[in-house]
């Protein structure tokens, strides 16, 4: 199966999202926040610099729970596809 190499727009809101989950885990350790999600401090590690930018929806669910953030909260604050984690309108 050949993967389909991310828009540059993808790439940021990864990056982006990366941030919000740093900022929201504040002084908490990334190895008690992973575990708290049931995923490994790499895949944390990787999500937050932006190096793993698409996780699964699964994974993004339990890191929302374990972070207390409502996956409402993270769409508004990602978009919805036609804005950016910072609300601005996408280009066409």
């Amino acid at each position: 199966m050949v993967r389909v190499p991310l828009s540059p727009e993808e790439r940021q809101r990864g990056e982006r999202f990366g941030t919000l989950l740093r900022q929201a885990r504040g002084d908490r350790s990334m190895v008690d926040v992973a575990a708290a999600a049931g995923v490994s401090a790499e895949t944390l590690r990787k999500i937050e610099t932006g190096r793993a930018p698409t996780p699964a929806f699964f994974t993004v669910a339990a890191l929302a729970h374990a972070l207390s953030l409502s996956l409402d909260d993270l769409v508004a604050a990602c978009g919805t596809g036609d804005t950016d984690c910072d609300g601005h309108a996408l280009s066409a």
